[in-house]
């Protein structure tokens, strides 16, 4: 059955919406772009010396995000993924912006890392082109961020995300539009200094195409190929003519150059400054266009989560493995901790999004073992918070970061996420998961049950379980002191 997904892409230039239809045919799917928005909201634009977005920026960014909400009205929340990049990582104030925009949206906004952009955007070039086995470089020069990623087929190899963009340097160097060959020279040394730390390893494992998915390359391709300075692709050559014609211009003219857009003009000598110095650093002899890029990368990782195929399933693997954890007792973990959940009240989305991150963090609870056995819990946290995890948003990791920094000890009420009731009652679950399986060893069946109404935790457990399990039995009751002293009221119930 043929279905549409959509995807968001908040970049710090321009905001994307892009609508595909999924179509199944002998067991493989495939999206067919439907329809297609873009707006330039120069969003970098809209930083202050203090990291701050300011109101005008904002503006811009909530009117075209109700267009959007418009367009996506009628879309179940599981087939719309909305991702923001560079601008909303770094921005001071985003913790008050980010509910207007969910707001204006109609569906959460995810902030991802850059590790995470840089994975989702090789996915959509990957996508798009023929299937090969050679090694391919891309480069999505974006207006807060640069993402380098080295892959062959559809895995990544390398993923670098470096903090340079096309708004960010065109502001920094060029912030009057006057374009001279010193601010040139200053901007390319800086972008040098910005890929001088990956280009050794990237040079080293090679690759036999290299491919421009950016706004940026797009528009340099066009001016490129229109003004004659390229016969093919982006070229070292055509762009050094490019940067002379800018510097005898003194500034962007755009009548000198056919196939620029008007909305690319005031970012161009930063984009150019970036891309030149990625040609220096890591040897490009030509560039062909990449298509697809995030937006695409996004609905393919909505395609795979709505196939069962989630990247974050594939990442929890990988963890397990890297971390050498017990893989049976996280799987007893995450087997009563789901099987308690489940004997809470609710069956909405948000009941079953908690339910995913619960056995997540359950998968994942002892991967700060890795690093002692002394507060592991607070290892884990740090680790899930903090770690490139392909699949995650920066969102989902701080809630495994939470469950996992809350998972023994006292419970703080007032602690630095802002828990929702569901992932509170998603917590308590996880922790009395931790203690039933002390012993690690197989539960012929739960000795307890939940129920939580109106506040107040019923715990009924079985006497003769307790009768032979004395630590438990402790350990239960001073469970029950940590949640009264939160807004739940724990009662134990011997039956």
């Amino acid at each position: 059955m043929d279905y549409l997904l959509a995807a968001v892409d908040l970049g710090s230039n321009s905001f994307r919406l892009s609508i595909g239809r999924v179509e199944q045919n002998n067991g493989n799917a495939q999206i067919y772009a439907v329809d297609r928005l873009k707006e330039s909201v120069q969003l970098a634009a809209g930083l202050d010396s203090h990291q701050n977005l300011n109101a005008a920026a904002v503006e811009r960014a909530l009117a075209v995000l109700k267009r959007y909400g418009e367009r996506l009205q009628g879309f179940h929340p599981n087939r719309v993924r909305a991702v923001a990049t560079n601008t909303f990582r770094v921005a001071r104030n985003i913790a008050e912006i980010l509910p207007l925009a969910e707001a204006a949206l109609g569906f959460p906004i995810e902030v991802i890392s850059g590790a995470e952009e840089a994975r989702l955007i090789y996915s959509g070039v990957a996508n798009e082109l023929a299937p090969s086995r050679d090694k391919r470089l891309v480069i999505d020069i974006g207006g807060g961020s640069t993402e380098v990623i080295l892959g062959q087929s559809f895995e990544p190899l390398h993923l670098a995300s470096l903090n340079m963009g096309c708004v960010s340097f065109s502001r920094r160097y060029f912030p009057d539009g006057r374009i001279t060959a010193q601010r040139m020279e200053q901007a390319r040394i800086a972008a040098r200094g910005e890929l001088q730390g990956i280009a050794r390893r990237y040079r080293k494992t090679g690759w036999q195409q290299a491919y421009g998915s950016s706004g940026t390359a797009k528009g340099l391709l066009a001016i490129l190929a229109e003004g004659g300075m390229s016969r093919k692709g982006i070229t070292l050559e055509g762009m050094e003519k490019l940067q002379a014609r800018l510097i005898k211009d003194g500034k962007v003219v755009m009548q000198n150059l056919p196939g620029i857009k008007a909305a690319r003009a005031p970012v161009l000598p930063g984009g150019l400054a970036i891309m030149m110095a990625a040609f220096h650093e890591l040897k490009i002899d030509l560039m062909l266009p990449g298509e697809g890029a995030l937006r695409v990368g996004v609905l393919y990782d909505l395609l795979g989560r709505d196939s069962e195929h989630d990247k974050r399933d594939e990442t929890v693997t990988l963890y397990q493995k890297r971390y050498q954890l017990d893989v049976k007792q996280a799987e007893r973990v995450r087997r009563v901790a789901l099987s308690l959940f489940e004997q809470l009240a609710g069956a909405d989305d948000e009941k079953e999004e908690v339910a995913q991150a619960l056995g997540w963090a359950a998968s994942l609870h002892e991967v700060g073992l890795s690093i002692t056995q002394a507060n592991y819990h607070r290892h884990s946290a740090y680790i899930l918070q903090h770690a490139d995890m392909p699949g995650f948003s920066n969102d989902d990791q701080a809630v495994l970061a939470w469950l996992a920094q809350s998972l023994q000890g006292k419970l703080n009420k007032k602690g630095a996420y802002p828990a929702t009731r569901l992932q509170w009652q998603a917590l308590l679950c996880l922790r009395l998961a931790t203690l039933l399986c002390r012993r690690r060893e197989d539960l012929d069946s739960l000795p307890l049950s939940l129920e939580i109404k109106d506040g107040t935790i019923k715990t009924k457990v079985l006497k003769s379980w307790l009768a032979t399990h004395a630590l438990s039995e402790y350990s239960l009751q001073r469970e029950a002191c940590e949640w009264n002293k939160t807004d739940f009221n724990f009662k134990l119930i011997e039956q």
